[in-house]
C-alpha cells in the first residue's frame, strides 16, 4: 500500500506539474505585484514620488524609500502578504517611495548630482509638505543607498532623522565580471549605449547573468522539483519577472559610474565628486544602519562590508544576514530578520503616538 501510495501521489504532482507548466509557458494567471494602495504625490520627467495609503500611521517622522536607478521598486512590494512595504505600513510608519520611473532619451545627460542634489531634496521637501514633519527617515536600497549616501554627505544640513541602507556597494572591486571588463577591460560604456544615449536593460540583464552563470539551469531544477505547488509556482514568477525586468541606466549617470566609482573606486578611496565638490562619506553624521546580505551574489559582501567604518555617525550599526540580494527584502529572511531590525532601528529614532 505504501508503494502504491507513493506512485498515486508523484502522479498526482505530474498533472499539477502539466498544468502550472502550461500556465507558466502561456503567461497566464501571473500574480499581481505592487498591489499596495498609494498615490502620486510628486512628478519631475520620469521620477514620481509615490505616498501608501494608511489610516494607522503613527510614527513620526515619514519614511522615505530611494529605490534603485537600474529595476523596478516593486520588489519592494512585490505580492500581498510578502510586501517590504506592507509590513512597514502596519507597523506604523508613514511610506513614501522615490520611483525613477522609465529613463528615455530626455534622461539620458542625467548626471548623478541630478539625483542626489536634484530629484533627492525636491522630494524630501515634498514628503515634509505633506507630513508636515520637520524630517524623514531615509531608506536606500542597493544603487539607491548610493545616492541616499551621496545625499547625506553633500548635505549635512539635510533634514534627516536617520539612514538606512541595505545591499549598497562601497568598494567596487568585488563587483563581479562586468565592473572588471568596465574598470580593466577596455570597454567603453559609450560602446553599450543605445539610441536614446542609456544604457540598454538587456546589457544590465546579461551583465547579472555574468555573476551566476549555472544559476538558469539550477532555477530551472528546482522548479521542476516544486513545479506542482501553487504557491511556488507564484512566488517564482513574480521573483523571476522581477529579475529580468530592468530599465535603462541614464547614459551620464552610467559614465561617472564608470569612471568614478568603479575606476577610481571613489566612494571606498575618497575620491568621489557630487557638483563639483569632493564628497566624504565621514560626513554623514546621522544615525546609521547598514543591511548586507553574506551570501549576496550582486553586492557581494567584501563590496559593501566597509561601509561601516567609513560613515562618520557616531550612532551607526551594521547587520549582517545570511541571505541573498533579494533575500534581503522579500521571502523568510526578510520577515523573520531584515525587516523586524530595521523596524527597530527607525522606532527608537522616532516619535510614536497612539
Amino acid at each position: 500500500m505504501a508503494v502504491l501510495d507513493r506512485i498515486r501521489h508523484e502522479v498526482e504532482r505530474n498533472a499539477l506539474r502539466a498544468r502550472n507548466g502550461i500556465k507558466l509557458a502561456t503567461g497566464t494567471d501571473r500574480p499581481g505585484v505592487g498591489q499596495a494602495p498609494k498615490d502620486v504625490v510628486w512628478r519631475s520627467g520620469r521620477c514620481e514620488l509615490w505616498h501608501y495609503r494608511s489610516d494607522k500611521a503613527t510614527v513620526s517622522p515619514p519614511l522615505l524609500i530611494v529605490f534603485s536607478l537600474i529595476s523596478r521598486s516593486y520588489i519592494l512590494d512585490l505580492t500581498p502578504g510578502n510586501s517590504f512595504v506592507e509590513r512597514l505600513v502596519d507597523a506604523g510608519f508613514d511610506v513614501y517611495l522615490l520611483d525613477w520611473g522609465v529613463p528615455d532619451e530626455r534622461d539620458a545627460q542625467n548626471r548623478l548630482e541630478d539625483y542626489v542634489d536634484g530629484y533627492l531634496p525636491a522630494a524630501i521637501t515634498r514628503v515634509r509638505e505633506l507630513s508636515g514633519a520637520d524630517q524623514v527617515n531615509l531608506l536606500g536600497y542597493c544603487f539607491g543607498g548610493i545616492l541616499t549616501l551621496l545625499h547625506a554627505a553633500h548635505h549635512p544640513d539635510s533634514p534627516l532623522r536617520s539612514l538606512t541602507v541595505l545591499a549598497t556597494p562601497i568598494d567596487f572591486r568585488h563587483m563581479g565580471p562586468l565592473g572588471k571588463i568596465f574598470a580593466h577591460g577596455g570597454l567603453e560604456i559609450d560602446a553599450v549605449l543605445d539610441s536614446d544615449g542609456n544604457v540598454p536593460p538587456h546589457v544590465i540583464l546579461q551583465g547579472f547573468r555574468s555573476l551566476t552563470p549555472t544559476a538558469e539551469v539550477t532555477r530551472y531544477v528546482n522548479l521542476w522539483d516544486k513545479l506542482w505547488s501553487d504557491d511556488y509556482v507564484a512566488a517564482y514568477q513574480a521573483m523571476t519577472g522581477w529579475s529580468t525586468d530592468h530599465i535603462p541606466f541614464p547614459g551620464a549617470a552610467a559614465r561617472e559610474t564608470v569612471d568614478m566609482l568603479l575606476r577610481q573606486n571613489g566612494l571606498l578611496n575618497d575620491r568621489l565628486t557630487i557638483g563639483g565638490d569632493q564628497v566624504h562619506l565621514a560626513d554623514v553624521r546621522v544615525p546609521f544602519l547598514t543591511v548586507l546580505a553574506e551570501r549576496d551574489h550582486i553586492v557581494p559582501e567584501p563590496a559593501t562590508g566597509p561601509l561601516i567604518d567609513l560613515v562618520g555617525s557616531a550612532d551607526k550599526h551594521e547587520l549582517r544576514l545570511a541571505a541573498g540580494h533579494i533575500g534581503l527584502v522579500v521571502g523568510r529572511t526578510a520577515a523573520k530578520t531584515t525587516i523586524p531590525t530595521i523596524i527597530d532601528f527607525l522606532l527608537s529614532r522616532s516619535e510614536v503616538t497612539r
